[in-house]
């Protein structure tokens, strides 16, 4: 990218770290796998980044394809920033690998319960493509009030475009939990305390496809 240093190295690694290996890019996309968000959440949810520098990775975001930004009408008339259909193609994988290396760095205490982490930890490190290659549904799951929608298309995460098949509510310490808790009872427990909504058949296939059946600790997906 014009602007932008590279390796200039002709190999997978370095052409892709020259999209997405500078600062801040990763936690950008971060913020947009949980759904559309306007450039004052990006900024509240990026302390410490400075304006023209969110601004610069949007852009530069944009420019390799990842990122749409779209101009709502009346009366929203706002603008809000998610993945592209290039950008739920590519970076789900790249964030689910990075953020399963970071697990076990994460310290654990109230700091990490936040809705976002939930839903790294608590969903999209669990999807298993495998499991969800007849999937073709949208999924809702609300963890402590933050709303996240998404879709399941041919074993792929994309952009959630109908209304919900199954809606998934709770709270960022059960998922966790669910995922991470030291005992298999505790994570049964954690697991019981989730609630779904919708068919029975949608549910278990949700279910199945992000390991939310029986003991869903997180290694069992990997």
């Amino acid at each position: 990218m014009a602007g932008r240093k590279s390796y200039n190295q002709n190999c997978p690694i370095a052409r892709g770290v020259d999209v997405i290996g500078e600062r801040w890019t990763l936690l950008v996309l971060r913020e947009l796998i949980g759904g559309a968000r306007r450039y004052s959440d990006l900024r509240a949810a990026l302390p410490g980044i400075a304006t023209n520098l969110l601004a610069d990775r949007l852009r530069e975001l944009e420019d390799a394809g990842l990122v749409d930004r779209t101009e709502l009408p009346a009366p929203i008339a706002r603008t809000v920033y998610t993945l592209s259909q290039t950008g739920w193609r590519k970076v789900p994988p790249v964030i689910q690998a990075v953020a399963r290396f970071g697990l076990d760095l994460v310290v654990q205490d109230n700091s990490a319960l936040t809705p976002l982490n939930g839903f790294l930890a608590g969903i999209l490190l669990a999807f298993d493509p495998a499991r969800a290659d007849a999937l073709d549904a949208t999924y809702r799951v609300d963890i402590d009030g933050r709303r996240f929608e998404f879709a399941v298309k041919n074993g792929t995460l994309s952009a959630g475009t109908t209304e919900p098949a199954v809606t998934v509510t709770a709270a960022a310490a059960d998922v966790i939990t669910a995922r991470i808790g030291s005992t298999a009872a505790q994570r049964k427990a954690a697991l019981r305390r989730l609630r779904f909504v919708g068919d029975g058949d949608d549910v278990a296939a949700m279910r199945t496809a992000f390991h939310l059946a029986g003991d869903p600790q997180l290694a069992a997906s990997g």
